[in-house]
């Protein structure tokens, strides 16, 4: 495998431009895998053995209940929902489609964070951009992901979980927008402004990634009621699944495309005796060539023009609009979220002296 600049920026660790044969050394990666396992098992027991009921009529310290004024403006129902008729309201696919399509979003750019930090700003700022930044920014995102649950969770206890969301969507649909832009832009003036830009809209993204998780249970409590919470979130957690492959599969195919065009788009810039003497085939000969990944945007950047402008950092284009495009349907389905309609609540009220939870007790009790 022969590790050029390019290979260089974007490696996971520090190395050098030269020659290697593949296969000869050891990544880790299995006694990472077993190491976490370890360190996971011991964790989730000493949890699930530390977990207890609270006893009858426990309060938080120094918590109120909401007033009946403020519980209607925060949409909290003092009743309960049973699990099986949770299924028969809109509310419950409203609240699947916000959950599922704020995840796709946040777990599409968490998949190519670093690949997009290295093939955008690796190229640009190569002096900045290295393996050694790259390897920060991912531990970076999961900082601000752990931090987004707790600051989004408890903001929506004062703003209510409603109002919440729609500073996932309205905030996020800007700073989807935004990347392109700064991709744009570096590209063209290779400057640190660009990069700050890019490093902040994301890190803000992927807090707002943990902050729907953490703030999903107590939107359920909010409107189903504390009753059956936990089992309404579970079934809720389908959303996380399918989003959990159409992130990944949408980024993948867009990426691909983008790719695809790009290479065709750099190729008809080319002059054809310069692409047949780098890759010993002609121009119609372009779609097997990429295929088999002969034809490259690097490889084509090497014959191509003086002043022909690297593609690569507009890759992700697409991949951003149509992120952008799914937090509006997630906008709308959370506009569309009401009460509950009074014909799917239980016949026992919930006891008025039971709480509803927090956006982080909720979220632990879930």
């Amino acid at each position: 495998v022969v590790a050029g600049a390019a290979q260089v920026a974007s490696a996971p660790v520090a190395i050098e431009q030269g020659v290697y044969v593949a296969g000869t050394g050891n990544t880790g990666a299995a006694a990472t895998f077993f190491t976490l396992g370890i360190a996971y098992f011991i964790v989730m027991v000493i949890a699930a053995f530390s977990y207890r009921v609270p006893r009858e009529g426990w309060l938080p310290a120094g918590w109120t209940p909401p007033t009946a004024d403020t519980a209607s403006k925060r949409m909290i129902t003092q009743n309960n929902v049973h699990i099986d008729q949770a299924l028969k309201t809109p509310q419950f696919y409203m609240l699947w489609i916000v959950l599922c399509f704020n995840v796709t979003a946040g777990i599409g750019v968490i998949g190519v964070a670093k690949t997009m930090m290295s093939e955008i700003f690796g190229s640009t700022l190569p002096l900045v951009v290295n393996s050694g930044f790259a390897a920060t920014y991912v531990f970076m995102i999961s900082v601000f992901n752990m931090c987004g649950r707790f600051f989004w969770a408890s903001i929506s206890d004062y703003i209510g979980r409603k109002n919440t969301y729609y500073c996932f969507f309205i905030l996020g649909i800007i700073l989807y927008l935004s990347i392109p832009y700064a991709a744009g832009q570096v590209s063209v003036n290779p400057v640190v402004t660009w990069l700050v830009m890019f490093y902040g809209a994301t890190m803000i993204i992927f807090t707002m990634y943990g902050g729907g998780f953490a703030t999903i249970p107590a939107y359920l409590a909010d409107v189903f009621g504390t009753k059956y919470v936990g089992g309404i979130h579970g079934r809720l957690l389908t959303a996380w699944s399918v989003a959990g492959v159409l992130g990944p599969l949408a980024i993948t195919q867009l990426r691909q495309t983008s790719v695809g065009n790009s290479i065709k788009e750099l190729a008809a810039k080319i002059d054809p005796t310069a692409f047949q003497a780098k890759f010993g085939a002609g121009m119609e000969q372009l779609d097997p060539l990429i295929a088999a990944k002969t034809v490259t945007i690097g490889r084509l950047m090497e014959i191509a023009p003086a002043g022909t402008v690297d593609p690569t950092p507009s890759l992700y284009n697409t991949t951003m609009y149509a992120m952008a495009a799914l937090l509006v349907i997630g906008l709308i389905a959370n506009a569309l979220v009401k009460p509950i309609h009074d014909k799917h609540y239980m016949e026992t009220a919930a006891d008025p002296a039971k709480p509803t939870p927090t956006g982080r007790e909720a979220t632990s009790e879930a």
